[in-house]
């Protein structure tokens, strides 16, 4: 089956969200990434900021004690909803809503999201897996703008907090390679890795 999909995850700080940009525009393909949590922001009617907090990632512990205590009231079951409460479960419910109709569209590269995950038994799914050296991640970060103790920060936090989602939600040490058509170090440049990608992609049924 010729390939309509392409999942891209990868490690904080490695540029996978540049270089999916840039396959989705040699492609001509939706890119989604901005415009998918968008699209969540708009389904669960709150701001793209509320939802940015709540991807990829596990709420706090003192959170999740919270909403169960209030899942185990009336009350609190009731003020749940009147609040709009925004958190990780209901992220991840409206990602999976989302993602299938995304996929049935087709001509798309996916940013992340468990997207690998949610749609890995499709057989016009390409899954990539960008990564890069640690150093390199934290100047990639460092030339964006963040300082130094910053960017070792993030680079160190970010895929922890990804690996604990993906656990939690697939029941899966992240990345778990094997779900992976194909790995990219991005340390090679950002074209060299597009190339990588788009290549991999001729061979095996673009």
């Amino acid at each position: 089956m010729a390939i309509r999909i392409i999942t891209l995850d990868r490690e904080y700080g490695s540029g996978g969200g540049v270089i999916a940009a840039k396959v989705a525009s040699r492609l001509e393909w939706k890119l989604w990434d901005q415009l998918l949590t968008d699209e969540i922001a708009r389904r669960m009617d709150c701001d793209c900021s509320d939802v940015e907090k709540h991807e990829e990632k596990r709420d706090p512990a003192f959170y999740r004690l919270l909403k169960s205590f209030m899942r185990g009231s009336f009350e609190g079951s009731l003020n749940a909803r009147r609040l709009k409460m925004v958190d990780t479960e209901c992220v991840r419910e409206v990602v999976q809503q989302i993602l299938p109709e995304v996929a049935n569209e087709g001509n798309c590269v996916i940013v992340g999201r468990g997207s690998a995950y949610y749609l890995g038994i499709r057989p016009d799914a390409f899954h990539v897996f960008v990564y890069a050296p640690f150093d390199e991640r934290v100047r990639r970060l460092r030339s964006n703008g963040k300082s130094e103790k910053e960017s070792i920060e993030l680079a160190e936090t970010v895929d922890r907090e990804r690996a604990e989602f993906v656990k939690q939600y697939f029941n899966i040490e992240w990345p778990d390679r094997h779900r992976f058509h194909l790995m990219v170090n991005s340390g090679i440049g950002e074209e060299a890795a597009v190339e990588t990608i788009l290549d991999a992609l001729r061979r095996f049924g673009l």
